[in-house]
């Protein structure tokens, strides 16, 4: 640590190892998203037993195991938040989870096995999942009092490389799955994720290496102040949650169901895999849509707060996720409905993810005590995974063919349906009472 910066320079352009963090995150997500959105049809059409022959999973089966895989990858930002804020700091910990990460990729690339999957998936879990809470954090630490001006621009370019490495790849990497196979889909995005962790390591003279609070990390969480903290936001993460066991099915249910449609769109058929790219296009469309014209506009007539809009992007969600309900029952009957269908149904979808979650992140933080915005977020993470758990013990609990019977074919979609409109009205009566000024209280020290 000698040679490294340990505060940030007082300058007023933009700090010089900037480049390299959002390289870093794009290559990153490239990696990701292009393994997790094949990692569905891996399972039902490519997996094989020790002697290598085919030995696939259920429709069921694949899709508990990628909600539990998810749900793995969010339980393991509080690792990270733990060991970036307490023990190693941020740039030693995203450095050494992300080799982890490396040979989970090099584990699916060489053993299509569900041992080797698992494997893998555990790997990137830890590696992708301890590296979420520390890298924005990361590029907050390089700016001083002199550049803050240019943090916005930072992140902004930082957000837009996450959701161009996700569309790229999300259309690459099922393509490659189908013409040359699971060894060079799944190897790719090592690769990749090879290159990230290169760059980043690169980038180790010019990063400002802000020291890990060591201690008194776990004294502040564990603080009066900390404790008030979180007793304000579990409430609200609890039907946050539900929201996530939805939305991450664009990964799974939606994939499976993309196979039993008429995929041609503008002279062109489309892979399953690969209608997922729908969701970080509509990202880079809709949050500069939503935040300059949107929100100005409703603003006009109504008080839209945060808890407002995470109201609205609740009642999106019930409608998104009836579309491919009414989609099932058509395919149900032996008709193939045109995919444009279920884009709209992405198209709501989106749009309830930036008035859920990308308000969500932000009100966590402004919540945050300084000394706890890395935990804070890692804490956020958790409603991610309780939600992919809960959605991954539905889907093991319906591969029981008796369970199934019930579950099966529309019945699934209206299932989760039924229950993100309860969780709307609950969470609509909820706010009503528990006033959102209570929570502001905690958020003073952003604004100070």
């Amino acid at each position: 640590m000698a040679n490294y910066l340990i505060k940030p320079e007082s300058i007023r352009t933009m700090p010089s190892g900037i480049p390299y963090i959002i390289a870093n995150e794009a290559a990153e997500r490239f990696s990701y998203y292009g393994m997790r959105a094949i990692l569905v049809v891996f399972m039902t059409q490519y997996l094989l037993d020790a002697s290598g022959q085919l030995d696939v999973l259920s429709e069921q089966e694949a899709q508990a195991y990628f909600h539990l895989f998810v749900s793995a990858v969010y339980f393991m930002p509080l690792l990270g938040a733990v060991l970036a804020d307490g023990l190693l700091g941020k740039y030693r910990t995203i450095l050494f989870l992300s080799v982890v990460y490396c040979f989970g990729h090099l584990a699916l690339a060489f053993d299509h096995t569900l041992f080797g999957m698992l494997l893998g998936q555990g790997l990137i879990a830890i590696g992708a999942g301890g590296i979420k809470p520390c890298v924005s954090a990361h590029v907050g630490d390089q700016f001083s009092s002199s550049n803050g001006h240019l943090i916005n621009k930072a992140f902004g370019w930082f957000y837009f490389s996450i959701n161009l490495g996700a569309f790229a790849s999300m259309l690459i990497i099922p393509w490659l799955l189908k013409t040359y196979g699971p060894s060079w889909a799944f190897g790719l995005p090592g690769i990749v994720m090879g290159a990230a962790t290169v760059i980043f390591w690169s980038g180790r003279f010019r990063f400002a290496h802000v020291p890990p609070a060591g201690v008194s990390f776990l004294k502040d969480v564990f603080s009066t102040q900390g404790r008030k903290t979180l007793f304000k936001l579990v409430p609200v993460y609890l039907f946050i949650a539900v929201f996530w066991a939805l939305f991450e099915q664009i990964g799974s249910s939606w994939v499976l169901q993309a196979q039993k449609m008429d995929r041609h769109l503008l002279g062109i058929e489309l892979l399953p895999s690969q209608i997922q790219a729908a969701n970080p296009l509509l990202i880079m469309i809709l949050v500069p849509l939503f935040n300059y014209y949107l929100y100005p506009f409703m603003g006009r007539f109504i008080h839209f707060s945060a808890m407002t809009k995470i109201k609205i992007g609740l009642f999106l969600t019930t409608g998104a996720f009836a579309i491919p309900a009414i989609l099932q029952m058509l395919i149900d009957t032996g008709l193939q409905p045109s995919i444009a269908w279920q884009l709209l149904g992405y198209c709501l979808l989106t749009a309830a993810e930036v008035m859920v979650s990308v308000t969500c992140l932000e009100f966590s933080y402004t919540q945050a005590p300084n000394s706890m915005k890395s935990f804070i977020m890692a804490f956020y993470s958790l409603s991610i995974a309780v939600g992919n758990l809960f959605t991954s013990a539905v889907n093991f609990f319906i591969s029981n063919d008796s369970v199934s019977n019930y579950l099966e074919g529309a019945n699934y979609f209206w299932f989760f349906t039924a229950l993100m409109l309860l969780t709307s009205v609950t969470f609509m009566l909820f706010n009503s009472k528990y006033e959102e000024t209570s929570f502001y209280q905690g958020g003073q020290n952003l604004r100070d």
